[in-house]
């Protein structure tokens, strides 16, 4: 599950031909106006008349505090400049974003831009290429964004996608369980370190556990985030065979299954409706049921810092650094949209991602900035003083892991869901849910290859 939905309302089933209600950018655009005779030059005694901003949707599913710092942001890019004007189309969240996409993509009817990106359909044609587009943005300075990032909008070599923002999941911990236990976040480098650290500050009463050392998020991604930084893939390099049940995934899946189960030293929360597992694993930490938590970098405006702290994911004893999945929230600009408003889309999603507007950005919500300029913005330094725990994410994201792209259309995703709940819920043995994963997955990339 990806986590930097966790703040959004739950999915939305609501699609069709409701859209039509919602988009119309195209329409919007086919309105603006030209000055009378502007295919001739304008006479010296009678100045042309200016032309009219290019008006554009754009359409995103943010919802809270996000979607108030959406809209300050597209306010501000209006009174900006006079060139485009733009007009915000909220969705209930990004599922919804797609299935209205795909139905004005139909309709012809498409918005200038979208907080949304599919690979596939990049494939097929319903977005456009952006480096043309690029090119001509004076000072976009690619090179300035996190590469990780950047080439995550990249589909057979080309610019489909621009990264808004990014998401990686970190470690959240109790500064007085860490303090208490005599224990140095900075010299936790390894997971076998957070381990015993989970152990030391594990409290047990009766045989039972009433304070746990550390609480992994439910679902398969802060193990294969773990997996990643111990070497593991899930394909091989040529891309035919699923590696999933290599010495890397069993060998670290069936170590939190062991610390979840039979040591008890962590737990998971699963289950229950919309998001109700991620805050009781929030509310477990912030009430001194856990010494800490492995959540998303958007969880940081949730957290009271004066308790909690922040720290990157650690690797493994001779393995080197942690390598958790950074992944990057996109922009695309349909490809139906016309040239003008293609233009003006650009432009809309250049600024979104200046130097200072990601700073803005990741100061009030948490998120990863995208470009490397963000960490000498004023406005961030002057944070990041006071709060550094906003600088761990962006730290981690820069030797971070891509994240996988599923090319059986998230048939070997929904493998791994279902082998990380019989690890962490079922207590099965990590060889065994992984076995059996590998084989189902295995079939469903071979009807595809």
């Amino acid at each position: 599950m990806n986590v930097s939905l966790k703040r959004l309302s739950a999915l939305s089933v609501i699609a069709g031909m409701t859209v039509l209600t919602a988009c119309g950018a195209n329409g919007a655009a086919d309105q603006v106006t030209e000055a009378s005779g502007a295919s001739s030059a304008p006479s010296a005694a009678a100045p042309a008349a200016q032309s009219e901003p290019v008006t554009i949707e754009f359409w995103y599913g943010l919802g809270g505090k996000l979607g108030e710092n959406m809209e300050a942001l597209i306010q501000k890019f209006n009174a900006s400049q006079q060139e485009v004007i733009v007009k915000g189309i909220v969705q209930a969240d990004y599922t919804e974003t797609q299935q209205k996409l795909q139905a004005a993509i139909a309709n012809g009817m498409v918005p200038a831009a979208v907080l949304s990106s599919n690979v596939d359909w990049a494939r097929k044609g319903y977005f456009a290429e952006l480096d043309e587009l690029i090119a001509a943005q004076p000072d976009f300075k690619p090179e300035d964004f996190i590469q990780t990032f950047l080439n995550q909008g990249k589909v057979d070599g080309k610019q489909y996608f621009l990264p808004m923002y990014g998401t990686t999941q970190v470690m959240y911990y109790r500064q007085d369980a860490f303090k208490k236990s005599g224990i140095d976040a900075s010299q936790i480098k390894t997971w076998e370190d957070l381990a015993a650290a989970a152990e030391k500050m594990t409290v047990k009463e009766g045989g039972k556990t009433s304070v746990y050392g550390w609480e992994p998020m439910w679902g398969s991604g802060n193990m294969i985030d773990a997996v990643l930084s111990k070497g593991g893939s899930i394909l091989s390099e040529d891309g035919k065979t699923v590696t999933i049940d290599s010495p890397e995934w069993i060998e670290t899946w069936d170590l939190f299954r062991k610390w979840i189960h039979e040591d008890q030293i962590m737990r998971i929360h699963s289950g229950g409706q919309g998001w109700e597992y991620w805050y009781k694993t929030i509310d477990d930490v912030m009430k001194g049921q856990a010494a800490g938590y492995t959540g998303s970098s958007g969880d940081q405006g949730d957290l009271d810092f004066s308790i909690v702290a922040a720290m990157e994911q650690p690797g493994w004893a001779g393995a080197g650094e942690g390598k958790p999945v950074a992944e990057a929230i996109q922009a695309g600009i349909p490809a139906k949209a016309s040239d003008e408003e293609k233009q003006a889309a650009l432009k809309w999603l250049a600024y979104f991602t200046n130097s200072e507007n990601t700073a803005f950005w990741s100061i009030n919500t948490g998120y990863i900035a995208v470009r490397q300029s963000a960490l000498e913005d004023p406005a961030f330094i002057s944070f990041s003083e006071t709060n550094p725990q906003i600088k761990i994410p962006l730290q981690q994201a820069s030797h971070a892991s891509a994240p996988f792209q599923d090319p059986t259309g998230g048939k070997i995703n929904d493998a791994l869901k279902i082998a990380a709940d019989k690890v962490q819920i079922e207590n099965i043995p990590a060889a065994e849910a992984l076995k059996e994963a590998q084989v189902t997955a295995q079939a469903a990339l071979d009807k595809v290859k």
